[in-house]
């Protein structure tokens, strides 16, 4: 695979290292002999050591062949948590620290997420690219703000703080784009 065809949740296999992509950063060419370069930011699956690297558009890359399964947020313990495989019921548990980025977004309701399994081992969890949340604080809603208005920061449900719309109250269920955890709109 070519690193320009890089998408977040890509897991590849770099030296025996299995590393999954958080982040992914894009970075055009400042001339025209210029290549465009990938910056791509995750963490080894197996002793979750931060990783960070630049590729080439062009350079090639060996990725992880593995299957995408639907799965249900069970619950969360002390230091991981618990998912179950929507159609063989089976459970999955994932240490906290390798869901750094996906908790701040997940709840008993949250539909559409995907595990990333190989060789019967849950490698991680795909989030849909957006969530409906409550908002839980925020500072009371302005009649006469607009909606273009300015921004405030309100805390969600799920802890996950986002500057939303000040016409917004709580209570109110809004959408957040899970790749960048900005506002989109109410649910």
């Amino acid at each position: 695979m070519k690193a320009s065809e890089l998408r977040r949740g890509t897991v590849l296999d770099l030296d025996g290292r299995k590393i999954i992509i958080k982040q992914l950063e894009v970075q055009s060419p400042s001339s025209r002999s210029g290549s465009t370069l990938y910056k791509v930011r995750g963490h080894d699956i197996v002793s979750k050591q931060k990783f960070e690297a630049r590729y080439k558009g062009d350079e090639n890359l060996q990725s992880v062949d593995f299957g995408r399964r639907p799965v249900q947020y069970l619950f969360r313990d002390a230091d991981s948590c618990t998912f179950m495989d929507k159609e063989s019921y089976e459970q999955h548990t994932l240490p906290v620290d390798a869901l750094e980025e996906e908790l701040q977004y997940l709840d008993e309701t949250l539909d559409g997420i995907l595990a990333m399994i190989a060789d019967d081992v849950i490698l991680g969890i795909e989030l849909p690219t957006t969530v409906s949340l409550e908002i839980v604080d925020t500072a009371p809603g302005m009649k006469a703000a607009s909606s273009s208005a300015r921004t405030k920061p309100a805390t969600l449900a799920t802890g996950l703080i986002v500057q939303v719309p000040e016409y917004l109250t709580p209570g109110e269920v809004i959408k957040v784009n899970t790749g960048t955890g900005e506002f989109i709109s109410r649910a």
